[in-house]
């Protein structure tokens, strides 16, 4: 069985430490730059509505259903985003890496690299997972490059999978990485994370 508890991890560029409702205003401030709840591949509460997110997320922690964390740029201490473990599966040794959002003056900088690198070297090397899991959108081209990037493989597409807050109904496509697949994976990530200002 996984044993999943709140932990901080970092590179020398990012800090992933657990959510707290301290980074509201933050999280607020970070979804505001690119109106990023405007975008109709992601679900991303208007900063009115972030103390409800951080609560709803803290709440799925404390049944053991996530894992959420502040995604923080170590120069200035920056709160960019938020990412988590989801859909926690402890008897088959299987997480999910998702509701992952940074904000736009963020994207494809370092900062999803360094993210995506911690959270899967900890999935696989200290929590002992099989297999990580990837979801997004199927028309979410940007997300879906960086999670090919990664090396991760589609396993699918879920049809008619989620209702959004706009009404429409999305297909998901779902990547994984698999515990044999990661060696060759961390040793390509790490190769790149020193120049990693390259979009990923």
């Amino acid at each position: 069985m996984l044993t999943i508890k709140p932990v901080t991890l970092s590179t020398d560029r990012l800090t992933l430490r657990p959510l707290s409702l301290d980074d509201v205003p933050a999280l607020a401030a970070a979804a505001s730059d690119g109106a990023l709840w405007e975008k109709k591949t992601t679900t991303i509460p208007r900063p009115e509505g972030f103390a409800a997110y951080v609560e709803n997320a803290l709440a799925l922690q404390e049944k053991g259903l996530v894992l959420p964390f502040a995604t923080v740029v170590r120069d200035g201490n920056r709160v960019v985003g938020s990412t988590r473990y989801m859909n926690i599966d402890a008897a088959n040794h299987r997480v999910e890496i998702g509701t992952t959002w940074i904000a736009r003056s963020w994207q494809r900088t370092f900062v999803n690299s360094h993210a995506k690198f911690l959270m899967l070297r900890h999935a696989f090397e200290t929590l002992g997972c099989n297999a990580v899991e990837l979801r997004t959108h199927r028309l979410n081209d940007q997300s879906r490059a960086a999670i090919e990037r990664l090396g991760a493989k589609l396993d699918g597409v879920l049809r008619q999978h989620m209702i959004m807050p706009d009404g429409s109904v999305r297909d998901t496509a779902v990547y994984s990485i698999l515990r044999g697949e990661w060696p060759a994976i961390r040793d390509r990530i790490e190769s790149n994370l020193s120049g990693s200002d390259q979009p990923a």
